[in-house]
């Protein structure tokens, strides 16, 4: 089959930093489902595993974000079954979505949503799981409950901001407060249904105070390494932060006065750890699914790049690694 990877660290705009290559087909295992993969996303994730993840030998290919056709199950799968559409989000610690057929397990596959395409599909699953569990699992508000109380997301334009603004519009009653700091990505969270939203290049305290609003929630999706003192000051007492970053060392005892709870969101950790609860992912897809379908959710597409291609996806990464993309990034299939 065809796919795309990297066997060696190079810059984004090198051209052999992603590498175009023949890889066997591979084999379902029992829980597995062999999809045919019909679009994928990029995410920052992607890029920071070509920097981090050389492997040993071979080649590693990335993607972790794929709609697709089931063609081939294993034999404990109980699901889905040859012919369904499907979209995901995959398990870091195995192959990547980059090419023509990729194996995942059923317990974190969702349904694709009927009433949108492939290329649409495929820009929710990763940003999705990763804001629902912020929400529901880091912060643990009720479906429903948040009356009352405030969120704030810094990067509220980027992937999964842009899912976790809905997501607490539709199913939660808390006023949502984005950062972004241009007209296109203000534009962009009011679009998507932001209460307020604020400029993270100036002061957070000031803007806050002239909404009159102290968030009890902050989810830190982006440079949560300039932003983290600035949030401490405007949580207040018992208040709770949560990250998706990889920031550098923070002096968290900055947080102990106020009694905040700190969280990190990984939505690889089930996969990872093949958790008891990780058919939780597959759950929350389907609800996903229903909200595309009742058109209460839309697709974060932002751009389609066009059909899989090592030079495709390594522009993506270069766009990611520039810092100033807008919604999701998107391949159809080879």
């Amino acid at each position: 089959m065809k796919a795309v990877g990297f066997s060696e660290y190079l810059p984004a705009d090198v051209e052999d930093a992603l590498v175009a290559f023949e890889a066997p087909k591979p084999k379902p295992g029992p829980r597995d489902l062999l999809v045919a993969i019909k679009a994928v996303s990029i995410n920052p994730v992607d890029t920071k595993v070509r920097r981090n993840g050389v492997p040993d030998s071979g080649h590693r290919i990335l993607g972790y974000d794929a709609s697709g056709v089931v063609e081939a199950v294993g034999e404990e799968v109980t699901l889905f079954q040859p012919g369904d559409e499907v979209f995901y989000a995959g398990d870091i610690s195995r192959q990547g979505t980059n090419a023509e057929f990729h194996v995942v397990d059923e317990r974190i596959v969702g349904p694709k949503p009927r009433t949108i395409s492939f290329e649409e599909a495929a820009s929710l699953p990763l940003t999705s799981i990763t804001a629902w569990e912020l929400l529901f699992d880091s912060f643990k508000i009720p479906e429903g409950g948040g009356k009352d109380e405030s969120l704030l997301i810094v990067g509220g334009a980027g992937g999964v901001g842009s899912a976790l603004i809905q997501l607490a519009k539709q199913l939660t009653k808390l006023h949502v407060i984005a950062t972004a700091s241009r007209p296109e990505t203000q534009k962009w969270c009011l679009d998507l249904g932001a209460d307020d939203v604020i400029d993270h290049r100036q002061s957070l305290k000031e803007q806050l105070s002239l909404l009159g609003k102290t968030p009890k929630y902050v989810a830190a999706l982006t440079r949560s390494d300039l932003h983290f003192e600035p949030l401490i000051d405007i949580l207040p007492a018992r208040g709770q932060i949560a990250m998706i970053d990889d920031p550098g060392a923070l002096d968290i005892s900055k947080m102990k006065l106020k009694s905040l709870s700190f969280h990190w969101e990984f939505m690889f950790t089930r996969p990872m750890f093949q958790t008891e609860d990780m058919a939780k992912q597959h759950a929350l897809l389907k609800r996903v699914r229903d909200l595309v379908d009742a058109g209460e959710l839309k697709p974060t597409l932002s751009e389609i790049l066009g059909p899989m291609s090592a030079g495709r996806i390594r522009k993506g990464h270069q766009l990611l690694e520039a810092g100033n993309t807008i919604g999701k990034l998107i391949l159809s299939g080879f």
